[in-house]
């Protein structure tokens, strides 16, 4: 089946390995809601709009506790920030209704919120020192590297565990790995895979700030934390190999050139007659340009980060749902989320900023359907708009969907 595109890669190291013998019962697991409010206590957040203003001012003190170099840093094992959360969606029905969507399954958006979540507060726990209260640093999620569905359907009314643990570091950032696995018959049995990568910054959130090392301690870790460094070499070349600094290789062009060519409209009468701008939509096909939707969302402060800014999980929620939406109106049925790739967050949002969110379908394969939404905010003082974050989803839907076809070289 297509599915077999993402069947979940193994789960990292020793750590894991008692998840699939899973019992029924979670015993002592903190749940979501403490995993936000832990991460409120770590930096010193408030849960009030006005006093959350004094509380940012109050950590500019915390400076003087970053280290001068990494070196200066105790370094620390995958063990030391592995954790497991429960979503008890089975044990407790009153937070079933947040996470309900139309079809009686669970809505996507609401578990990329609380993978964000964990991936700070796993980062956190990496990085915390036994003497310290609160945390000197700003951790913010860089982007998103992949995630990885193998299965369609989440179900809404059974217990959901999240585990994950820091899996690479560089010098002023960290490779989370999560998993998500979901109670059936007394098992938890996987869902998804995700990697995040986070950026730790000084307290103001300015400037990048140094973080624990991380030592490998089995051929098995070994291996993660190579697969880590593969990841960031892969990162870079894809960023320098973008359009806008490299030309299209010579595979790139034949394919671009192929496309063009099977919309040119050949029917016009004589030789060397057909124009460049005479085009034609081959059969089942829609042109991109058409396969658009776009929303707008206003953010308000209940949608604040720790930090004062937009959460990136609800940044993400939100991109998925015009994603959904777009992919939805496109195919005409029900589609499912596959995975996730390549989510940058480029700039922070603020609070009361205007989002512009605009889904476009981008590639298309028998019940394959990629979206692609940008996000940008406008600033309505200024009249500027700036890129915030660029989101890729694959979705597979119901039924085979039409061809989507480029009209212009871009």
């Amino acid at each position: 089946s297509a599915y077999r595109l993402c069947i979940m890669r193994k789960l990292p190291s020793v750590l894991a390995r008692t998840l699939t013998s899973g019992t029924s019962a979670s015993p002592g697991l903190p749940d979501m809601s403490e995993v936000r409010s832990k991460l409120r206590d770590i930096v010193g957040a408030s849960t009030n709009w006005r006093d959350h203003v004094q509380a940012m001012q109050e950590r500019k003190a915390l400076h003087t506790l970053l280290a001068k170099r990494q070196e200066d840093l105790p370094p620390r094992r995958m063990k030391d920030s592995y954790l497991e959360v429960i979503l008890p969606l089975g044990s407790q029905p009153e937070i079933r209704e947040k996470y309900l969507n139309v079809h009686n399954s669970v809505r996507f958006g609401r578990i990329l919120e609380d993978l964000d979540s964990l991936g700070v507060l796993i980062c956190y726990t990496h990085t915390k020192q036994e003497m310290q209260q609160r945390s000197p640093l700003s951790i913010v999620t860089a982007l998103v590297d992949k995630i990885n569905l193998c299965q369609k359907i989440i179900h809404p009314d059974c217990d959901i565990k999240f585990t994950g643990n820091v899996s690479w570091v560089g010098k002023t950032s960290m490779e989370v790995r999560m998993h998500m696995l979901q109670l059936h018959d007394g098992d938890y049995r996987p869902v998804l895979d995700a990697t995040f990568v986070m950026v730790a910054r000084d307290p103001e959130n300015k400037r990048p700030a140094f973080v624990n090392p991380l030592i490998p301690e089995s051929p098995e870790e070994e291996e993660i934390f190579k697969q880590g460094e593969l990841n960031k070499l892969k990162r870079i070349e894809f960023s320098t190999a973008s359009l806008l600094k490299m030309a299209p290789t010579a595979e790139e062009r034949n394919i671009v050139h192929d496309i063009f060519l099977n919309t040119l409209d050949t029917r016009q009468e004589g030789e060397g007659t057909v124009s460049f701008r005479s085009r034609k939509l081959p059969p089942n096909s829609v042109w991109m340009e058409d396969a658009k939707l776009k929303g707008l969302q206003i953010c308000h402060p209940e949608a604040r980060n720790i930090f004062n800014r937009i959460f990136g999980g609800f940044l993400m929620r939100k991109a998925f749902e015009l994603g959904w939406a777009t992919a939805c109106s496109y195919g005409g049925s029900r589609p499912f989320i596959v995975s996730v790739d390549d989510i940058m967050f480029q700039k922070p949002v603020e609070v009361g900023s205007l989002l512009l969110l605009s889904g476009q379908v981008c590639y298309t394969e028998k019940n394959y359907i990629q979206i692609r939404v940008h996000s940008e905010v406008y600033n309505a003082n200024t009249r500027e708009h700036h890129t915030t974050n660029i989101f890729h989803f694959t979705f597979i839907s119901e039924n085979e969907v039409p061809q989507v076809v480029p009209k212009t070289y871009g």
